[in-house]
């Protein structure tokens, strides 16, 4: 039996059931789909597991590496980022590019472990071979928080550009105490709620697929509105705000949060020695990318600069309305991907004795529930950057920045020099101090904006 699912947008993985014999017990082998049905990008077929010793046969090579690593890393917080520049200061950027080499030097810490033990095949089987089981067990939470926290922040962009799209409309139902863009995002949500129920692998791709492009599209927009709409982008920027780079941080690193899908890059790769260079090549891209997105929404707008970068563009413009409507459709196409970790572990844990019928309506069951109470709580804390701060200061930081600097000290213990082991504790140091206080600041921002909201 073969069922596919998805983890972080463009990786999708998929249980292989397998035995080496007709009275052992059947062994459950994770298979990672890049981009299609056991296809990469052009189609090729890309692993293939054999019954002994389960070894894959990766086929991607180091264009599709770079191309499916910058298409994973790129994401929703590049819609904060002119915010993050403008509240930071111009000299925040530099912070913002450290936090891309930083993560480039960790991906290529990553890369080391899995080459160090080749039985690994994701992130939590780093952390156990570093940390033991609880080395697992701390990944295997952090991941799932991770997966959570982007699920209400996803929600919550679609809300407020909703908002946005319909705020000259007026809807209203008497027993519902809700306003218009409330309600138009529940019934967005519920729109979207029967793709948690979808198992066709080639549907699910089309939705990952259909979100890197939205991400891509609502680049273009502004690389548009800068250009050719005629706004001035003289706008001015200060220096540095110091009291707000903690909080900014989190919004910065947020943006380079794909370490625990690495490991499955990795193991696609037709040549994995060339899995550092293509972490160069991929956070440069994306760092590039990434600046020029904070300076050209941050000059555009300046201290008018919103949360979402697509909340601030010129309501009459028909770019503008593109790319509303592209931040709205981008979470209608993650629900289901971002998902996939919960129904994975949700399958290991099924007994096999369960029917097909009975396995695929309690995934759903499961699945909608848990949307259902992401959807609650997004409608209850709808604050985009002190949401997606809190994330990436308590854990964006520990799983780009903390734990692969952890897991490499201790598996090469006995291997890593001097100034490698110091210059590890540093990053280690900066990203706990960091970390922890932007999650301070995140959170007293946050309990802040709600209480302003209950006092109105």
């Amino acid at each position: 039996m073969k069922e596919t699912i998805l983890s972080n947008g463009d990786v999708k993985q998929g249980f292989v059931q397998n035995s080496t014999g007709h009275n052992q017990r059947t062994k459950t082998e994770e298979v990672i789909v890049i981009n299609g049905d056991n296809k990469d990008v052009n189609g090729k077929d890309l692993h293939v597991l054999e019954d002994d010793n389960r070894q894959i046969k990766a086929n991607s090579s180091f264009l599709h590496t770079v191309l499916n690593m910058a298409g994973i890393i790129i994401g929703l917080g590049q819609l904060s980022i002119p915010y993050a520049l403008q509240n930071g200061g111009w000299a925040s950027a530099f912070l913002l590019v450290g936090f891309g080499v930083l993560c480039t030097y960790t991906a290529h810490l990553l890369g080391k472990c899995l080459k160090r033990n080749e039985n690994a095949r994701h992130y939590s089987d780093i952390g156990y071979h570093a940390f033991g089981n609880k080395g697992r067990t701390l990944t295997s939470t952090f991941i799932y928080l991770m997966v959570f926290m982007a699920l209400v922040s996803y929600t919550i962009s679609l809300c407020d550009n909703l908002n946005r799209i319909f705020a000259d409309k007026h809807l209203q139902i008497p027993w519902l105490h809700l306003s218009t863009s409330q309600l138009l995002t529940v019934t967005a949500v519920l729109i979207a709620l029967p793709s948690l129920w979808v198992r066709d692998l080639s549907t699910v791709s089309l939705l990952s697929t259909a979100g890197i492009f939205m991400t891509l599209l609502i680049f273009s927009t502004v690389v548009y509105t800068a250009i050719f709409s005629g706004a001035k982008s003289n706008r001015e920027i200060a220096v540095l705000r110091l009291h707000n780079i903690p909080a900014i941080s989190g919004l910065y690193v947020y943006c380079f949060n794909s370490h625990f899908v690495f490991p499955n890059i990795y193991k696609s790769m037709k040549d994995p020695s060339k899995f550092t260079k293509a972490s160069i090549v991929s956070f440069a891209l994306v760092t590039i990318l990434y600046t020029s997105m904070a300076f050209m929404g941050a000059k555009l707008f300046g201290p008018e600069v919103k949360s979402q970068v697509t909340l601030s563009m010129p309501k009459h413009l028909i770019v503008t309305k593109i790319a509303l409507w592209a931040t709205v459709l981008t979470p209608m196409t993650k629900y289901a991907i971002q998902f996939a970790p919960v129904a994975m572990k949700l399958d290991h844990k099924l007994p096999s004795t369960i029917s097909y019928r009975a396995r695929f309506l309690l995934r759903g069951a499961i699945g909608s529930l848990l949307l259902l109470c992401v959807l609650v709580l997004a409608l209850l804390v709808p604050f985009f950057q002190h949401v997606l701060g809190l994330a990436g200061s308590l854990i964006s930081m520990s799983l780009s920045i903390i734990f692969p600097c952890s897991f490499y000290t201790k598996i090469f213990w006995s291997q890593i020099s001097k100034p490698q082991l110091v210059l590890n504790v540093v990053i280690i140091t900066f990203g706990v101090i960091l970390g922890a206080f932007g999650t301070v600041q995140s959170s007293e921002s946050l309990v802040q904006s709600l209480e302003r909201r209950h006092a109105q």
